[in-house]
């Protein structure tokens, strides 16, 4: 035997055909907590991403620091041009001054500078000429620490970085010696007179820049003056804001994480709670007291909760209303039935043609009961069905009673009471044309039955010199239909009674089964389904019951 607990755990479930897939709390791993992650991550992505378009910001670096290099060449060489030379006429640059301004001014630029004459040679190299430089000792970490496992791991981290970055094919930078003006292109051109500049790969890690700037006297070219500088300091700089995007980046992602997985939590536990008992409920073990009470949360998931328990209250009571309609209808399909079989078992034994005409007139009786009972059943059952699945539109109520008042009148026969319909606008009845809106929001055919079965009870409760009285009154935002009848009323402790189903309280002198005490009560369930409420009471003034519906006006 397969129970039902087995089919709940069943990773499918067939149905009609079709696979339908486990349950929400049935599943290790939630969708919508994953697609929460992956949601929240993806903003991550792009912030990490970044990382890969840093050689933007080093390709800015590195044009700046050419930019700067000119300036400095520049400088330099215009004052080798001016404080180096010997004359208007001289060709030669004084060594002497030259050497003291290289000096000087490499200390401060931190370039390393070469001149060279205008033949070519080399005249001046400011690496030679640096004698007051300090020994810099900076302490080893120790041995084994963690330094020496991290330090590689970064190493191949951003040369794995560095190659998918986008470089361009530079040439390698060699010191050759004896260095002549033609071993690098860029001193060339200066001595033609124009600003040169090379970028050659020194390291794997690093390139050098070269500048070569022309030192000129009255636009006579004496030299040339190179300047060159490495971008280990860029290329650590663009490390460190590598390695502070990571950082944010590792943060950025663990706070995410923690609160999507919070949010995750706080969305999908409740889902889980709720729909396991959703699945007890449906499998017969829970009630709806059972469902998780989220009403306190203003969120959609207390929205969910409310609905849930509303809803599963709501198919409590219909079940509960369709189990005691079955009732009711078992037992009130019984007296007729046996009735009939009495009479039907009687009438063989009847000896006389008076006595067989008193079965039959019994059993057609209740053969017409029967036949009024089950039209008022079917009538009953299927009136929700069609209240729910009919849009409801604009009525107009007084057009509607005017209606049935003709009806009313072109088939009434002479031992009938008279129907009289008024109009009110407030307290005052119109009596002219000027009519206000009775319009309101419902379904036509139901709420014409309405009218209908209140003027018919009405009419059986009256006498043939009676009236009834029906008002149509239109008020601030409700409308209401009296009917009144002038017959014997209502006992006061069945004033509620007579709404509930198969009640009848009917008149001395009036046969019994001839209704079946359904009319009322369909007229509470419409009246209830368009948002209104029935009344019945007893007039004051005279005799006779009054019937009052309230229905909202149409807005």
């Amino acid at each position: 035997m397969v129970s039902d607990t087995d089919i709940v755990k069943a990773d499918f479930i067939e149905e009609s055909g079709k696979k339908i897939p486990p349950l929400a709390h049935q599943r290790r791993i939630s969708p919508l907590t994953f697609r929460i992650l992956v949601v929240n991550v993806i903003a991550l992505i792009f912030l990490g991403g970044g990382i890969l378009y840093v050689d933007q910001f080093q390709e800015a670096m590195i044009q700046s620091r050419i930019e700067s290099m000119i300036k400095d060449g520049e400088v330099m060489a215009g004052a080798l041009g001016e404080a180096a030379t010997g004359g208007e006429e001289t060709t030669e640059v004084n060594l002497k001054p030259a050497i003291q301004i290289i000096t000087r001014l490499s200390g401060v630029t931190r370039n390393r500078s070469r001149f060279f004459s205008h033949t070519g040679d080399l005249r001046i190299d400011s690496r030679e000429l640096m004698t007051n430089q300090a020994v810099i000792i900076d302490e080893l970490p120790p041995e084994g620490g963690f330094s020496d496992y991290w330090r590689p791991i970064e190493q191949r981290f951003f040369a794995l970085l560095d190659s998918l970055q986008k470089r361009e094919d530079l040439e390698d930078y060699h010191e050759v010696k004896d260095e002549m003006a033609n071993h690098y292109p860029e001193v060339m051109e200066a001595l033609q007179g124009d600003v040169s500049y090379r970028i050659r790969r020194l390291t794997e890690q690093a390139e050098i820049i070269t500048v070569a700037v022309p030192v000129q006297r009255f636009r006579r070219v004496l030299g040339a003056l190179m300047l060159s500088m490495d971008t280990h300091d860029i290329k650590e700089t663009v490390q460190q804001t590598r390695v502070t995007i990571l950082k944010i980046f590792g943060v950025a992602l663990l706070i995410t994480l923690a609160l999507s997985i919070f949010l995750a939590r706080t969305i999908v536990r409740p889902i889980k709670r709720l729909a396991r008992s959703a699945d007890r409920i449906r499998l017969g073990t829970h009630t709806s007291a059972d469902i998780p009470d989220y009403s306190g949360r203003y969120d959609e998931i207390g929205d969910l909760s409310r609905a849930l328990k509303d809803m599963t209250r709501t198919l409590a009571r219909q079940i509960d209303a369709v189990a005691t309609f079955a009732a009711d209808v078992s037992h009130e399909l019984k007296n007729p039935l046996t009735s009939l079989r009495s009479a039907v078992e009687t009438l063989g034994f009847a000896k006389t043609e008076t006595d067989q005409a008193k079965l039959t007139h019994i059993i057609k009786h209740d053969v017409d009961r029967l036949d009024r009972l089950i039209s008022d059943i079917s009538n009953t059952s299927r009136l929700d069905a069609e209240i729910s699945r009919s849009n409801m539109v604009r009525v107009n109520m007084k057009a509607l009673l005017e209606t049935l008042r003709d009806m009313y009148h072109s088939t009434r026969k002479e031992n009938s009471p008279t129907l009289k319909l008024r109009f009110f606008d407030g307290q005052k009845e119109i009596k002219g044309d000027d009519f206000p809106d009775y319009s309101v929001k419902g379904l036509e055919g139901q709420l014409a039955q309405v009218a209908q079965n209140l003027i018919d009870n009405a009419m059986s409760f009256s006498k043939a010199e009676d009236c009834v009285n029906i008002s149509l009154i239109r008020g601030k935002a409700m409308i209401s239909l009296v009917v009144e009848d002038q017959g014997i009323g209502i006992p006061e402790d069945k004033l509620e009674d007579i709404f509930e189903r198969f009640y009848s309280e009917r008149p001395e002198g009036e046969g019994f089964g001839n209704h079946s005490g359904l009319g009322l009560s369909i007229c509470k369930q419409i009246i209830e389904a368009h948002g209104g409420m029935i009344r019945a009471e007893n007039r004051k003034d005279e005799r006779g019951a009054r019937f009052v519906v309230r229905l909202p006006l149409w807005a």
